[in-house]
């Protein structure tokens, strides 16, 4: 009996050798417009080799699709605002696919695939930089002196819709609303000044969201979200930091390796997870010795206090875990969930714009009243602070000395002016600052 199944599968493996493999096909196309870039999605019915190569005279950009048939339809496409003028197609070699792009101006192609994952087909992603002189963003002047700036990242965007909720309530289009209301908010302040890092419905990749915060000389990253759970009754608020050890706990070890999942489905081209390089190597290790953890956990818990004004508090502390997002070495950075949207009373709550509105409020009231008590020493605000009557907040780790050294005046006069008869200071103490 051994004999005959051991014949059957030597017979099958021959004809699978012999027999030609099935040819992969494109289903589905789809176009997506970022504000350097354009990107276009082939959905494939399963993996299938390609080559990218342009052409000038005109400027065009053709893509070869080994043994691929074409089942979605080119000439739907909207190409307005793109560098596209037309896409065609052909046969070659009586098997293989080309798709050619017909531009209206040069463009940089970039391509590159990504494997089925969860609900997601193989894709062939092409990405279409446009050429633009480099422009450095001039940080707002107040007064002879810089603002405050938030860098503003609504999580998801583009080809990673985020998590569902019902009636077809996407992450992606919730965090993009509250962050364009928490740039309002922020900006209306004086010396603070917001920017987004997605604008759009567009994907940005992870390690480029904390880039952009980096190349803006941001004082703040705060990556806003909305959580998910298996359980639809799971509800309320959460702010994160990076760790250095860990998850603080097992909910926020699943919302890290669920949102770390963006890459793969959003798309990052030739970058990885896994990918290190010198600077993220090394980056929770640095996070460890350097104030910016602890920089991250004083505004996570100023934010946190806030939210609890106006919905529920899934922790009252800020917890913390591996959020790919988070690391950066010298931008402190929170991660904000903003309530379940798999949970259907919490998600009617993120799809009304009044309670957007009230949630971005709270979220610019947390960060303002943390850089008003702890301004950056070149910004508007400190200065400011420093020609009147000044006070500050005390942060977990310092000390009276640390304080006093800061603010230019001897321990005893701090203690004296505080009415304080000892160095025990607590977290949350206020203490007034002397002139001089």
């Amino acid at each position: 009996m051994s004999f005959i199944w051991r014949s059957l599968l030597f017979v099958a493996l021959w004809l699978a050798m012999l027999l030609p493999a099935s040819a992969a096909q494109v289903e589905g196309v789809r176009l997506w417009r970022a504000p350097d870039h354009t990107r276009l999605v082939f959905d494939l019915s399963g993996p299938a080799e390609h080559k990218l190569f342009t052409l000038a005279n005109p400027h065009r950009v053709v893509v070869d699709l080994s043994d691929t048939d074409l089942l979605a339809e080119l000439d739907q496409l909207d190409l307005n605002n793109t560098p596209i003028d037309r896409v065609r197609h052909a046969r070659q070699n009586k098997k293989d696919l080309r798709v050619v792009l017909d531009l209206k101006q040069q463009a940089n192609p970039r391509s590159f695939a990504l494997r089925r994952h969860e609900s997601l087909p193989d894709r062939l992603v092409i990405d279409l930089y446009d050429k633009v002189e480099n422009r450095e963003k001039t940080l707002q002047q107040v007064s002879g002196a810089r603002d405050i700036v938030i860098a503003i990242d609504a999580g998801h965007g583009g080809e990673d819709p985020g998590a569902s909720g019902p009636g077809r309530l996407r992450e992606k289009d919730v965090v993009l609303a509250i962050a364009k209301q928490l740039r309002k908010s922020i900006d209306s302040q004086r010396g603070f000044a917001a920017t987004l890092v997605r604008t759009g419905d567009y994907y940005i990749p992870l390690r480029e969201r904390v880039n952009i915060a980096r190349k803006i000389r941001a004082d703040l990253f705060v990556s806003i979200h909305a959580d998910a759970f298996t359980r639809k009754d799971a509800r309320g608020a959460g702010v994160y930091a990076v760790s250095s050890r860990g998850a603080t706990s097992e909910t926020a070890r699943f919302l890290a390796a669920r949102e770390n999942e963006s890459d793969l489905i959003g798309g990052a081209g030739s970058l990885s997870l896994g990918d290190k390089d010198d600077t993220l190597a090394g980056v929770l290790l640095d996070l460890s010795m350097t104030a910016t953890m602890n920089a991250s956990l004083d505004i996570g818990a100023s934010v946190l206090s806030q939210l609890g004004a106006v919905t529920h508090l899934h922790k009252k502390r800020v917890e913390q875990a591996n959020f790919s997002v988070l690391r950066s070495p010298d931008v402190p950075s929170i991660l904000v969930e903003t309530g379940f949207i798999t949970n259907p009373q919490e998600a009617r709550r993120l799809r009304d714009p009044k309670f957007q509105r009230k949630l971005a409020q709270k979220l610019s009231d947390g960060i303002v009243a943390h850089f008003k008590s702890r301004p950056p020493a070149d910004t508007w605000l400190a200065s400011r602070q420093s020609s009147e009557s000044r006070s500050h907040v005390i942060a977990r780790g310092e000390t009276l000395s640390g304080i006093a050294a800061r603010y230019n005046v001897s321990v005893a006069t701090l203690m004296k002016t505080n009415d304080i008869s000892n160095s025990v200071i607590r977290v949350g103490q206020t203490l007034s600052i002397p002139s001089g």
